[in-house]
Order: C-alpha cells, then sequence, then structure tokens
C-alpha cells in the first residue's frame, strides 16, 4: 500500500494581527476594491479545455449584466495596484477577458486574465482566500529564494501575480523527452537544488504540476530553471517526505534523470550550494527576515500532532536536539533555518583563521 503524504485537506489559517502589521510596514498591505467573495456571485460557467481538448479543472465564469461593469472596473483597478501606482489612467486601455474559478486543490483561486487593448499583450493574476500559510510561503519565498515575487493582501483576499514558466507536469511529459544530454544534466542539477530549497524551507507538496520550468535562452544555450508557484503548504504537514518533491510519484521522471546525469559527489555539491546560497539570503535580509520570523514564531498554521510527527523526524534525520524541544511551527523551521546559516557561518569563520 502507498505511503499516505498528506493531509486530504488542509484548513485555512487566519491572518494575524501582527503578520497584518508586518505585510503593511512591507506594502503587502493595501486597500483593493474586490473581494474573493464577490467573485463567487457567478451566475454561470463553462468547462475550460486544454489544446488537446483535455480538462483544465477551470471553469470560466459569467456574471449577471448588471455586476459584470463593476466586477470589471474593479478588477482592472486591482491590475494597476498590483503591477503600477495604482492610478486610474491606464484602465481605459485594458480589458478584462476573462474569469476561470478552479475546482482543484485547497484555495480555489481565480485566475483573471487582462488584456492591454493597444498591443494586444495580455497578463494573469489570480485572488484567492487569505490563508496564513499560503502568505508565509509567498513571503520565504521572496526572501529566501532566487525570485522575488508580488502579491497583495486585504482583508481576507488575497492577489497574486501570475509566475509564467512551463508547468513541471506538461514539461515533463512533452519537453524533457526532447533535450539533449547538456539540457537533461543542467535540468537534473536544478532539481537538485530545488529539492533543498524546498526541504530546509519547509515548502511542501511540490508536485510537478505546483511548479514550473523556465527555459531562458543564453547565446549559445538554454538554461533552465524551476520554481515554485504553489505555496499552501508551507509548514503545514507533518511527515517530512511532503517537504521533500523528490518522494512524489509526479517527480519520479526527474528523480530518475537525477540518478542518470549526475554522480554522488555533484548532488551533494548542489545540495552544498543551494544551503549556501540561503545562508547568504537570511544574512542579506536579516532584519526583515528577523521581523517574518518573529511573526511566524506566534502564529499557528498546523496542528499539534503534525507537529509532534515533523519535529520527530527532523530529530531523527538530522540529530539536532533543537528539533525535539519546538512548540510550534515556526520553532521547527526556525531551527532548520539557523542550522543551515550556522554551518556556513562556521565554514566561513574556518577559511579567515
Amino acid at each position: 500500500m502507498r505511503e499516505k503524504l498528506m493531509s486530504k485537506k488542509k484548513p485555512s489559517f487566519p491572518v494575524s494581527d501582527r503578520f497584518h502589521k508586518y505585510l503593511a510596514k512591507y506594502n503587502r498591505n493595501t486597500k483593493i476594491p474586490v473581494f474573493y467573495d464577490d467573485l463567487l456571485r457567478f451566475s454561470g460557467s463553462i468547462v475550460v479545455y486544454d489544446q488537446h481538448e483535455e480538462d483544465t479543472f477551470w471553469v470560466r465564469c459569467y456574471y449577471p449584466d448588471h455586476e459584470r461593469d463593476d466586477i470589471d472596473n474593479s478588477l482592472k483597478q486591482v491590475y494597476t495596484i498590483l503591477h503600477s501606482d495604482g492610478s486610474d489612467d491606464s484602465l481605459e486601455f485594458l480589458n478584462v477577458d476573462a474569469i476561470d474559478y478552479c475546482t482543484f486543490g485547497n484555495s480555489k483561486p481565480f485566475r483573471i486574465k487582462v488584456r492591454n487593448i493597444l498591443n494586444d499583450s495580455f497578463t494573469y493574476f489570480y485572488v484567492k482566500k487569505a490563508d496564513a500559510s499560503r502568505i508565509y510561503g509567498l513571503e520565504f519565498e521572496h526572501l529566501l529564494s532566487p525570485h522575488r515575487i508580488n502579491f497583495l493582501i486585504y482583508r481576507d483576499t488575497l492577489i497574486e501575480e501570475h509566475i509564467a514558466g512551463i508547468p513541471g507536469d506538461v514539461f515533463i511529459e512533452d519537453e524533457l523527452p526532447a533535450c539533449d544530454d547538456r539540457a537533461k544534466t543542467q535540468i537534473a542539477k536544478q532539481f537538485v537544488k530545488f529539492n533543498e530549497r524546498c526541504t530546509v524551507r519547509l515548502l511542501g507538496d511540490m508536485r510537478s504540476y505546483n511548479y514550473v520550468i523556465i527555459p531562458t535562452h543564453d547565446f549559445d544555450h538554454v538554461d533552465y530553471t524551476i520554481r515554485a508557484i504553489d505555496f499552501d503548504q508551507q509548514c503545514f504537514e507533518g511527515n517530512l517526505k511532503v517537504y521533500r518533491p523528490q518522494f512524489f510519484k509526479e517527480n519520479f521522471k526527474m528523480v530518475q534523470l537525477v540518478a542518470d546525469k549526475l554522480q554522488e559527489n555533484s548532488i551533494e555539491q548542489y545540495r552544498r550550494e543551494e544551503r549556501s546560497l540561503l545562508a547568504k539570503r537570511i544574512i542579506n535580509s536579516q532584519s526583515r527576515y528577523k521581523e517574518l520570523m518573529r511573526c511566524i514564531l506566534n502564529d499557528q498554521i498546523s496542528n499539534e500532532a503534525n507537529v509532534k510527527q515533523l519535529r520527530k523526524e527532523l530529530y531523527d534525520f538530522s540529530n539536532d536536539m533543537k528539533f525535539k524541544r519546538a512548540r510550534n511551527m515556526g520553532q521547527i523551521l526556525r531551527t532548520a533555518l539557523d542550522f543551515v546559516k550556522r554551518n556556513y557561518e562556521n565554514v566561513n569563520m574556518k577559511r579567515l583563521v
């Protein structure tokens, strides 16, 4: 029988007053003209299919005529707040082409397609129910990953920018077989680093459809990076394997690629590189990182059973007694990140002596 990795459904956790103040200080918390619940009042919908005529688990929503204009104007204002200065100057050049609702997963987001009518370019953003666990995931991604991320929160509504890239499951199925050996080796390297980053910062559920692969064309080759796009499972589950992408069956071909293309000493080198980069980012964002950590240390984003299970598994994995003394997910996360930072600083001290 396959081991059960995850709970059936993760609950949503409220954003604490302390965390709201942190988000306001760093311009994440701002007034917006539309709420998640407003978009739930759609009067009808149709299924959205992909290019292969398969169900995408998204439905396109339709609203009564007397509400659609107000909703469109509000969503265009949200777009300008997210991507510009929030002024009304460009609203006349924007059009809301589609409002889609996802019927799959925990967050059940709305995906908004906004088009600039002057040049026909378009982009997306998402409207979701605010969940403290997800927002911590977004903020830690911003501080500790190679990527910056843009989002807004107002009361119980979360606005997230779209992260462009090829969905991992699509890339593995359609693009990976056509990659040459050099590209496959580079992708394997990036998966090792991505796996390490998720494990250390306790970002869970990185199945292939919860991350994207981004090809970047250099002058004589293509580089690849892997970027998370779903932050719902930050510090919630008790099973350590949930925070290690290598253990999801959806990532089997990526794990196989690592085994085929990388030697053990190379794998350890890339893991060490990623831990060092994490430590550097903690040090470089020390003030903001400490403020964020104070918020999560005083917050409740999981249940007692998960906390007990995870601290035991992390102690068994690392033999660090500090995990045994952790009382909530914030303390477990701090212990993991402190461990990485401390090792980096110790190595540097030895180098300088």
